[in-house]
C-alpha cells in the first residue's frame, strides 16, 4: 500500500472517529421528555436521513448558528454541493459543511441466491458469469458533506404547501389515511363513545382481536394521534415481530414518538404529547447502555413514521431535501432489493479500516 494511500484512509478513519464522537454527544444529550420531543419534531423534517445523520445535521447547524456562520437557529433543506448547483444555488464561500455518515456499497453475485454462503464479492468493472445474479449491498460508510440553503444563494427555492390547522383540529384525510393501514394489517378500527371502554387509556390495540379502539370523548386531534399511535403498536410491537423489544417502556416510547412525527408532519401542535424521560426507560433496558437504546428507537421510530407518512394522502412539511431535488435512490433500492436474499458479511477494511457499520444512514 503507498503511502498516500494509507494517509487517506487515516484521514478518513479520524473523521469518521469525530463524528461517532458527536453524535454520542448529540444522543447523550437527549435526556429528557423536552428534549426528545424537540428530537422527533426535528427529524421529521429530515425524514429521509437516518436518525444518526439527522443529529448530526441539527448539532453542526446549532455550532454554526451560535458561532455566527448561518442566519438562522435552525436548518430546512440540506443537499450536496453540486445538488445545490443542479437547483440554480452555490455554497457560498468560506461555509463549510456538516459531516454525515454516506454508506460505501459493493456488487455480489451468485448462482443460488438462497445460499447465503454462495455470494461473492465482485471487483470493480468485473461482470457476473453466466447464470449468476448480481445485487448490491451495503459493506461500510465513509465521511459525506451536506449545507443548508442559508449556507447557498442563487435561484429562490420554492415553498411547499404548509399545514395549517386550528386548535384540535385534526387534518383533512389522515384518519380515514391510518385507519386504512391498520386495516390492511388485519384489524378493525373501533370508536367507542368514552375510556370505560378502553380501560382507562385514549386507544388500545388488542392483537388476541385483533382490533384497535380510540375513544371519541377527545377533540379530532387527539383522536388521530392516538389511532396513530395504536397503528405504531401494531406495526413495531405485536406478538409476533422479531423485532420487538418487548420492553413496555420502550414500546412505549417508540408509539408515542411515532405519533409525535407524524402529528408534527401534519402541522398538529405536538406541546402536549407525554414523552417519558428518556434515561429513565434507557437505563431499564439490560445489556445496552442508554445511548444504545436511543439511537435504535429513535431509527425504528423515524423508519415507521416514514412508512405511514408515505402512505399518506395527506398535505405534509417536507422531508429535508430542497423542492424539485432528485435524489439518486439506487442505494436504497439496492438494499430493498437485498431484503429477501441474506447476503454473506464482508470485511470492512475496504471501506472504514475494519470498523462496525454505523446502522441506519
Amino acid at each position: 500500500m503507498s503511502k498516500k494511500w494509507e494517509e487517506a484512509r487515516a484521514a478518513r478513519e479520524a473523521k469518521l472517529d469525530g463524528l461517532q464522537e458527536r453524535l454520542v454527544s448529540a444522543v447523550d444529550g437527549l435526556v429528557s421528555g423536552e428534549d426528545w420531543q424537540r428530537a422527533m419534531r426535528f427529524a421529521v423534517r429530515f425524514r429521509s436521513r437516518s436518525f444518526n445523520n439527522t443529529l448530526l445535521i441539527w448539532s453542526q447547524h446549532v455550532d454554526a448558528f451560535e458561532g455566527g456562520r448561518v442566519p438562522v437557529a435552525e436548518p430546512s433543506y440540506v443537499a450536496g454541493f453540486r445538488q445545490w448547483q443542479t437547483l440554480g444555488r452555490q455554497v457560498d464561500k468560506g461555509q463549510s459543511g456538516y459531516m454525515i455518515f454516506a454508506p460505501v456499497t459493493a456488487r455480489f453475485a451468485s448462482a443460488t441466491p438462497a445460499d447465503a454462503a454462495s455470494w461473492r464479492r465482485l471487483e470493480r468493472g468485473e461482470k457476473p458469469r453466466a447464470g449468476e445474479i448480481a445485487r448490491s449491498k451495503v459493506v461500510g460508510v465513509k465521511p459525506a458533506y451536506v449545507w443548508d440553503v442559508s449556507q447557498t444563494s442563487g435561484d429562490p427555492i420554492p415553498e411547499r404547501p404548509v399545514p395549517v390547522l386550528l386548535e384540535g383540529e385534526a387534518p383533512a384525510g389522515l384518519w380515514e389515511g391510518l385507519a386504512a393501514q391498520i386495516e390492511a394489517r388485519g384489524f378493525t378500527v373501533l370508536r367507542v363513545p368514552h375510556e370505560g371502554m378502553t380501560h382507562g387509556a385514549n386507544g388500545v390495540t388488542d392483537y388476541g382481536a385483533n382490533t384497535v379502539a380510540v375513544r371519541e370523548n377527545m377533540s379530532p386531534a387527539a383522536q388521530v394521534k392516538t389511532l396513530t399511535h395504536e397503528l405504531a403498536h401494531v406495526m413495531l410491537h405485536g406478538p409476533n415481530n422479531p423485532d420487538a423489544s418487548g420492553h413496555r417502556g420502550v414500546g412505549e416510547v417508540e408509539a408515542e414518538s411515532v405519533a409525535l412525527m407524524v402529528g408534527a408532519a401534519h402541522g398538529m401542535d405536538t406541546a402536549g404529547y407525554t414523552i417519558p424521560y428518556v434515561t429513565g426507560w434507557a437505563s431499564t433496558v439490560k445489556d445496552s447502555s442508554p445511548v444504545e437504546v436511543v439511537q435504535a428507537a429513535g431509527e425504528r421510530v423515524r423508519k415507521t413514521a416514514t412508512e405511514i407518512l408515505d402512505q399518506l394522502d395527506t398535505t405534509q412539511v417536507g422531508a429535508g431535501d430542497p423542492p424539485g431535488l432528485v435524489r439518486d435512490t439506487s442505494r436504497r433500492e439496492a438494499r430493498q432489493r437485498l431484503a429477501p436474499q441474506p447476503l454473506p458479511e464482508p470485511p470492512l477494511s475496504s471501506a472504514v479500516g475494519g470498523r462496525e457499520p454505523v446502522r441506519g444512514l
